[in-house]
């Protein structure tokens, strides 16, 4: 096992009606002016938003709200409530809703913190001193955000627009609360993509080279049994209180860096993360929902690859979806087969074609494989190091 820091600060308030915490959550974090960032209306329609404010009134604490965000949040937005997080006198910012809430409502405290700065300059390479801090209230288990110290935007301002994450200790979130019935009302599809999200996540770090990790890897591989069974559950009644209390606790474990722990080497990178650059770039270009991206990509990409350490692919069959087939290439095969049924049983897409309800051109393709590159500019993954052409082969393959 490799040496590794493990520092997880945020404090999990999990359950029913927990949301009505969230004045006194606040106050104990040191915010004693909110700036709340949701999404769209589906806060307000449910009246969690007047639940949410009304404990931050009845714990002393001014607020201002706005709504807006969207999936595959936008740096406008973030930039546009920052100003507005600057003249109200925010001293904290409380994000309810998903993924897309909480990295826009980073951004913000980023910005806020530091007006001296553009946002995207955080996102192109500089450092970040200094932030507000952030507390969460999640209606949708997919991110991992509430955990993670991580936070993905898109320049909308750029032609084409260009998706890009950032990581640093600053996105770590002072609270999370967790109510697995704000997840309730949730449309199907959004639920499957989120239970694809929350497997891509153990994944990304499962597949990885530095290897004899065994307690990690026991972690990754329940975590993986967990959302597989919980996963399919929760999209065909989204009204079963124990799946989608599973699914919500898988989403914040997946991303917390729990199952990745000992596989950061001198030189490497803690995981893979090739599929979350290949679909982020999907994402970016056709602003594709991200799980979807995700599931249209990861079987070609576990084709691609998996001569790299076949054992590896072999042990996540066996021990991941009870494979018995002893020799590996045939596991590793039949592992990524039954990985892709369970994609289809989220409801989720297998290839390009799926995902774009039609074919994308070859022109298309060198588009996207010309965004993940960062017109050859770079390489991605650590499994196997991939080029842009080998880049251009997996989209191609996943067509």
């Amino acid at each position: 096992m490799q040496k590794f820091v493990y520092y997880a600060p945020t404090e999990i308030v999990f359950g029913r009606d927990t949301e009505e915490r969230a004045g006194e959550l606040v106050r104990k974090h040191g915010g004693s002016r909110v700036l709340v960032i949701y999404g769209g209306g589906s806060a307000v329609r449910s009246r969690l938003l007047v639940r949410v404010t009304k404990s931050l009134e009845e714990n002393g604490l001014a607020w201002k709200a706005m709504g807006g965000v969207v999936p595959n949040p936008l740096v406008s937005t973030a930039r546009n409530m920052a100003k507005e997080a600057i003249a109200f006198g925010a001293d904290f910012i409380l994000a309810v809703g998903g993924g897309s809430v909480m990295d826009t409502a980073k951004g913000v405290a980023h910005a806020a913190a530091n007006p001296e700065h553009d946002i995207w300059d955080f996102w192109t390479g500089t450092p970040i001193p200094k932030s507000l801090p952030v507390g969460a209230i999640l209606t949708i288990s997919a991110a991992g955000s509430e955990t993670s110290d991580s936070a993905v935007l898109t320049n909308d301002g750029q032609d084409p627009p260009t998706k890009r994450g950032v990581n640093t200790i600053f996105n770590r979130c002072r609270f999370a609360i967790m109510d697995p019935c704000l997840t309730m009302t949730l449309p199907k599809y959004q639920i499957g993509a989120g239970a694809a999200d929350i497997f891509m996540h153990t994944s990304e770090r499962y597949f990885t080279n530095i290897l004899g990790n065994h307690l990690t890897d026991e972690f990754a591989e329940g975590l993986f049994r967990d959302i597989i069974e919980y996963g399919p559950k929760g999209v065909r009644d989204p009204s079963d209180y124990e799946a989608m209390s599973e699914i919500m606790w898988c989403g914040s474990v997946s991303h917390v860096g729990l199952t990745g722990l000992g596989s950061r080497g001198d030189t490497q990178r803690d995981g893979d993360w090739s599929c979350h650059q290949l679909g982020m770039a999907i994402s970016a270009l056709y602003d594709s929902t991200h799980g979807a991206t995700l599931t249209a990509v990861w079987g070609a990409w576990a084709r691609y690859v998996r001569n790299e350490n076949i054992g590896r692919f072999a042990r996540f069959a066996r021990k991941v979806w009870g494979v018995s087939e002893t020799d590996d290439g045939k596991a590793a095969e039949e592992g990524i087969a039954r990985t892709e049924a369970w994609f289809k049983s989220l409801g989720m897409p297998l290839t390009l074609t799926e995902l774009f309800g039609r074919a994308p051109s070859d022109d298309e393709i060198e588009a996207i494989a010309v965004e993940c590159s960062r017109n050859h500019g770079r390489t991605i993954g650590a499994f196997k190091s991939l080029n842009h052409e080998d880049i251009v082969a997996i989209y191609q393959a996943c067509k």
